[in-house]
């Protein structure tokens, strides 16, 4: 595993507590306002997670790409576009 697959693996074991954190608020009848604030904050992590993992696909990717084919090269950038903007 590398650096960047590390760095993932710990925010996604961070999230997971998050979660469960908020399941424990649901069954101890928390303020919603707490609740949401969790939620929001799982949001986030979720979001920068995937934009580091993606980060680490677009380099890995692109410095594997044959420099002389466009076509290739191309379809990696629609590739990534696509999966940023799902991020949203």
């Amino acid at each position: 595993m590398n650096k960047n697959q590390a760095d993932v693996t710990k925010r996604l074991k961070r999230i997971e507590g998050q979660v469960r954190g908020v399941q424990r608020m649901l069954d101890d009848g928390r303020d919603c306002k707490e609740i949401i604030q969790q939620l929001t904050a799982i949001k986030s992590a979720v979001h920068n997670a995937s934009l580091a993992y993606m980060r680490t696909y677009a380099s890995d990717c692109v410095l594997q790409l044959d420099d002389d084919d466009p076509v290739k090269r191309q379809a990696l950038l629609d590739d990534l576009i696509t999966l940023i903007g799902k991020t949203g």
